[in-house]
């Protein structure tokens, strides 16, 4: 299909598999609820001239740099797999995975792989032959379709598999031995869609919409009152993004400040304020974030 379209239409995949639910609770976070069809691969999203369609990771990545998908979500490291000359528009930071070398522990000397010929599987097929060839091992590859993990002993020494915590692979009596690269899930665009000024605006809100989603899980919004005098001390305290909103009260007798500051910080946060003189602290979730 050519690149070169004049329809008007924004074509979009989304990921099916682990990344899905993710992403798709992402969407109704940025106001954009995705309804699904259980039976089928056209989902649908409430916005103008969208075909949207479900895909694989690894064929969002190859319907992208094709051009007939232009835009859509998959993980860095199938970008980085199969060599494809994507744009990245937001790392979403969802589903993270570490790329990593494992191998059966009994194998193993002190902790390294033995000086011998060895069988590396993975789906991961030209991530696994550069990683061989950079630590010139004296190995063959073996290109697996799912379930790397269940190769060893029998029918590979090492694998090459993605993991967000290690526990299957140590419920495999696996030992990781190198790490590859880390990933997550990001929102990729085409070259070509970009390249098209309607489709880029519409792509460009696209991102700016679902940034907005994940700034606000980042943040929340923090109210409190104080005296006059202890307003610059406290504004001088807050974390907010550029200035807080600060509003005299009613009868001039203090002020009231408002700022949306990072959520892993209110423990050590509030405690402060409180002792700078801060009062009726208000914490509230916030949907939306655009700076």
């Amino acid at each position: 299909m050519s690149s070169l379209r004049n329809d008007g239409i924004l074509r979009l995949a989304l990921p099916k598999g682990r990344m899905q639910s993710a992403i798709v609770e992402l969407f109704a976070d940025a106001g954009m609820p995705v309804r699904l069809d259980e039976r089928g691969y056209r989902p649908r999203v409430p916005l103008a001239d969208v075909d949207c369609k479900l895909l694989k990771p690894q064929n969002i990545v190859e319907m992208l740099a094709a051009g007939s998908r232009d835009v859509g979500f998959a993980g860095r490291d199938w970008v980085v797999e199969l060599d494809a000359d994507l744009v990245e528009l937001c790392d979403t930071g969802l589903d993270p995975v570490r790329i990593v070398a494992a191998a059966p522990t009994a194998l193993l000397v002190e902790g390294r792989l033995p000086a011998q010929p060895l069988v590396v599987a993975s789906e991961y097929v030209n991530l696994t032959r550069r990683w061989i060839e950079e630590r010139r091992l004296a190995a063959r590859f073996v290109h697996t379709y799912g379930a790397t993990e269940v190769f060893p002993p029998d029918d590979a020494d090492v694998i090459v598999d993605n993991t967000a915590t290690g526990e299957t692979l140590r419920a495999n009596g696996l030992s990781i031995v190198d790490e590859l690269m880390r990933s997550s899930t990001c929102l990729w665009a085409s070259r070509a869609a970009l390249a098209d000024p309607r489709r880029r605006v519409r792509i460009d809100d696209l991102a700016m919409l679902l940034r907005s989603a994940l700034d606000a899980r980042r943040r929340v919004m923090l109210e409190l009152n104080c005296a006059a005098a202890a307003l610059p001390t406290l504004v001088a305290a807050l974390p907010c993004m550029r200035v807080p909103t600060v509003s005299l009260l009613h009868d001039a007798a203090g002020y009231a400040v408002k700022a949306a500051v990072p959520r892993e910080r209110l423990a050590t946060l509030i405690p402060r304020l409180k002792e700078l003189g801060a009062t009726d602290l208000v914490v509230t979730e916030i949907a939306q974030l655009i700076a």
